[in-house]
């Protein structure tokens, strides 16, 4: 079943059980992953949907801190519902623990050794980790490991 689909499903349970505000959410989910396809002109596979969850979870997570910064705590409830509710609908994200080990087996296989190498070490990373890894985690690693 594809994530839109779930997604759909998923909204009519969530309109039975009156559940507002997910309602609202995974409308806008079902919405932008119907936009990214007609865009692309193509429907999209599951990959493709999984990084449109992640862009709007990262959006979600811009709009905390801006909120935050900007004196709204009003509206920072509403954002931190929405991404946590996308986070349940991504896959697990690898720890930090894993990330670090995988990151040193990729700079050992690839022979980096110079921070010049960051870019194809992160390549190598993000596509092994499959979208489980968060790219700005990952390049702190990658950063440190090849500075140090």
């Amino acid at each position: 079943m594809s994530t839109l689909s779930l997604l759909q499903a998923r909204v009519n349970d969530s309109l039975k059980g009156g559940r507002k505000q997910e309602v609202r959410v995974l409308r806008m989910l079902v919405s932008e992953i119907q936009l990214a396809a007609k865009d692309s002109g193509h429907e999209l596979d599951a990959e493709e949907e999984l990084k449109v969850l992640r862009k709007e979870r990262k959006r979600r997570l811009e709009s905390i801190e801006a909120f935050r910064a900007g004196g709204r705590e009003d509206l920072v409830a509403g954002e931190e519902y929405a991404a946590g509710l996308i986070e349940e609908l991504l896959p697990r994200q690898i720890d930090q623990a894993e990330l670090t080990a995988l990151v040193d087996r990729i700079i050992q296989e690839t022979g980096a050794s110079t921070p010049k190498e960051m870019g194809a070490v992160m390549a190598v990373v993000m596509r092994e980790a499959g979208g489980r890894a968060d790219g700005k985690i990952a390049s702190q690693i990658v950063k440190e490991r090849l500075s140090g």
